[in-house]
């Protein structure tokens, strides 16, 4: 363990790779298995941004020894969301691929297509399901609970909205949200979220 709590590493012994290169491909495919997504993408991603210059999908395949198959999907996957580019390398027919090097607008980009599709999911639902309990004659403490999981939902939804055009996330509007008189401790909020 390198300081996380995740499970330690593949014993994958990249052949081609540097010592140092193993741990940064490595640790960038950790983070990125942690959020949510495969760990060869983040492999991939993490090559290509230590690289620093274009890789055919036949160089990235030989670099981490992953098949083809696997490579050509991993790259539909990264490109998709932005964060690799395709590029012509003169003297070659194949394409090659760089890495998006800004930092804040991958992870916006991935945010918007990701993270913000999935909280506006979760707040319909939740509208949907206090409508459909109002109309079910649901006892009112129900339906206000469901009504503060959807104000809750609403006020995540404009956050990561904002977050994407300012970069700054502020979720100062979620403390009253499931406070009933009595129940919550105004001190145990923090107010530099």
């Amino acid at each position: 363990m390198r300081g996380y709590s995740l499970p330690p590493e593949d014993d994958e012994d990249f052949e081609n790779l540097r010592t140092w290169e193993v741990l940064v491909v490595n640790a960038v495919g950790t983070v990125i298995e942690f959020w949510g997504f495969k760990r060869n993408q983040g492999r991939v991603w993490g090559l290509l941004y230590l690289r620093d210059a274009p890789l055919s999908a036949a160089d990235v395949r030989d670099e981490l020894g992953l098949s083809k198959g696997a490579v050509s999907m991993i790259m539909r996957e990264l490109e998709s969301w932005g964060v690799i580019h395709r590029v012509r390398v003169k003297g070659s027919q194949s394409w090659h691929f760089v890495a998006e090097i800004d930092l804040l607008q991958m992870i916006s980009r991935v945010f918007r297509d990701r993270e913000v599709n999935v909280v506006r999911r979760v707040r319909e639902d939740l509208d949907d399901a206090r409508r459909i309990a109002e109309r079910d004659d649901a006892p009112a403490q129900v339906v206000a609970r469901i009504e503060r999981m959807a104000q809750l939902a609403g006020l995540v939804e404009h956050a990561l909205a904002a977050f994407l055009k300012t970069a700054r996330l502020d979720m100062s509007d979620a403390r009253g949200i499931f406070k009933e008189e009595g129940d919550l401790d105004e001190d145990l909020f923090d107010d530099d979220l």
